[in-house]
């Protein structure tokens, strides 16, 4: 949900009070007309706010938290889970693992450790987070605290996104940290959220090997049945424009 124009204009007053809007823009990276059409719509995208506190070294999480739709990003960070670490890690970074560990077994003496892990977010780092919190009801909990019909909602997670309110709400109504959803969506960093340094590859090192392979094998199910799909609706596509040709 956007922010309302008007706290946005008294947060930045309090954060760069002899700044004017075209340095702001200049500084955070947000375009000048991006900026002044959300000021006149009178609501302002949380990337603004995110832009804006990087450009001015605040932590974009707390300036989330200083609006009331964000209120809970306000108070200290919750560390995430072991589930939650896990699924921001991509699929291709758990097969690097699965290698380093064969490697390592065959000869410990020349094995080279696996590559570091690449950021969040991933291709599938948002439905793989809503699926590591959900208890078997968190999506209807989430539609019933927001409103959001549950098919939209499985429409977001599918693309790979979910609105930043929503990611909160989400967080909210599975008990976890609130910048958690934040993280997976790519809207603030892991360091950002407060997530300790190392914490996902710590909780990939906790891994059993059973438990790694029995993940990666999880997560190449889910894709091929995805790439399958794609080629099916392909196909599809390509028929009707030769019948229609």
């Amino acid at each position: 949900m956007p922010l309302p124009a008007k706290a946005f204009q008294r947060w930045l007053h309090e954060v760069a009070p002899d700044t004017s809007i075209a340095d702001v823009a200049r500084a955070s990276g947000v375009k000048r007309t991006t900026l002044a059409q959300q000021l006149v719509r009178g609501k302002v995208a949380e990337t603004t706010v995110v832009g804006i506190s990087r450009a001015f070294h605040i932590n974009p999480v707390a300036a989330l938290g200083s609006f009331d739709t964000y209120r809970d990003l306000g108070k200290p960070p919750v560390p995430p889970t072991p589930q939650e670490l896990v699924s921001q890690i991509a699929t291709a970074d758990l097969l690097h693992a699965i290698i380093a560990r064969s490697e390592q077994d065959g000869d410990s003496a020349t094995a080279a450790g696996p590559p570091a892990l690449s950021p969040p977010p991933h291709a599938t780092s948002v439905k793989n987070w809503v699926d590591a919190i959900d208890d078997g009801e968190l999506r209807h909990r989430v539609s019933a605290a927001t409103g959001v019909a549950p098919q939209n909602y499985s429409a977001q997670l599918t693309a790979n996104r979910l609105a930043p309110e929503l990611a909160v709400a989400t967080s909210r109504a599975a008990g976890v940290g609130p910048a958690s959803g934040l993280v997976a969506t790519g809207l603030v960093t892991e360091a950002e959220a407060g997530w300790p340094p190392g914490a996902r590859q710590a909780a990939l090192d906790r891994l059993t090997d059973g438990e790694l392979t029995a993940l990666a094998g999880d997560r190449l199910q889910a894709l091929g049945k995805s790439l399958r799909r794609q080629e099916h609706d392909q196909r599809q596509t390509e028929q009707i424009w030769k019948n229609l040709g």
